[in-house]
């Protein structure tokens, strides 16, 4: 399975394990999510693919001057109990190891954001996760609850590198031109995901009907400490933590990639 993982990532930013939660448990982890949803932040926001300042200085042209609007909510790691499930794998050191293994990582660590390490992803019928790139170099995340319709996961394979933007072929993806740069993957309850959102632009497409999509996004770094920027936290969140304010003060950039 880490073989094949590891294939996977190599070739195309992505690998997914399908049914990796026991189906037994399966009515447990939605039903806790269901319960959880409720606590999200939920904010519809003006927004561009790279997560900047909308009026932030840039040519004409630039991807990031086309505006997306993003309707999905965020439940933030301190309001998820630490007998969920989600909760329960997020910290597990079996979990944690597999998960590394599958990177091809010496070691994992988890955020120490005391808001972003774990959330859960809230997105309402009628509404999307846009066009954007992560800002981690890597994501691990399961769906807890399927919507009815749509909902699906789309990306662009390693569409920039951390040598370079690749603008146009961004561009082409955000004004509906670049179809030949994008997958899809419709996502099971239970499934596991490992994703190199860093570098491949990627969204949820809009949910219909009348059940919401829910996410659990495990966070973890190769090196120890990470915490969230302000504008981000608050951005997700809408607050954010004294640990916020102190880790901007000693921020440092792992590549000069936009966002």
């Amino acid at each position: 399975m880490v073989e094949r993982a590891r294939a996977e990532l190599a070739a195309d930013g992505c690998t997914v394990l399908p049914g990796f939660i026991r189906p037994e448990l399966l009515e447990t982890l939605r039903a806790e999510g269901a319960e959880l949803a409720p606590r999200a932040y939920y904010t519809v926001e003006r927004v561009n693919a790279y997560n900047i300042p909308l009026d932030t200085e840039l040519p004409p042209d630039h991807p990031a001057r086309i505006v997306l609007e993003r309707g999905n909510a965020f439940v933030a790691r301190d309001l998820i109990p630490r007998t969920a499930l989600i909760q329960v794998l997020y910290t597990s050191p079996v979990f944690q190891r597999f998960v590394a293994d599958c990177f091809g990582l010496a070691e994992l660590h988890e955020f120490a954001d005391p808001l972003a390490g774990l959330c859960l992803n809230v997105v309402a019928p009628g509404n999307s996760h846009p066009w954007h790139f992560d800002t981690n170099a890597f994501t691990v995340s399961m769906l807890t609850q399927e919507p009815e319709g749509g909902g699906i996961f789309e990306y662009c394979p390693n569409i920039r590198t951390p040598e370079a933007e690749n603008l146009a072929d961004v561009r082409a993806v955000l004004d509906g031109s670049g179809e030949r740069f994008t997958r899809r993957l419709r996502l099971r309850p239970g499934d596991l995901q490992l994703f190199q959102g860093r570098f491949s632009l990627h969204r949820v497409s809009p949910v219909s009907g009348e059940t919401q999509r829910h996410t659990a996004i495990f966070a973890y770094s190769e090196r120890p400490g990470i915490i969230g920027t302000v504008e981000r936290t608050r951005q997700l969140f809408g607050r954010v933590l004294s640990d916020h304010v102190a880790a901007a003060e000693n921020s440092v950039r792992g590549d000069q990639l936009l966002d």
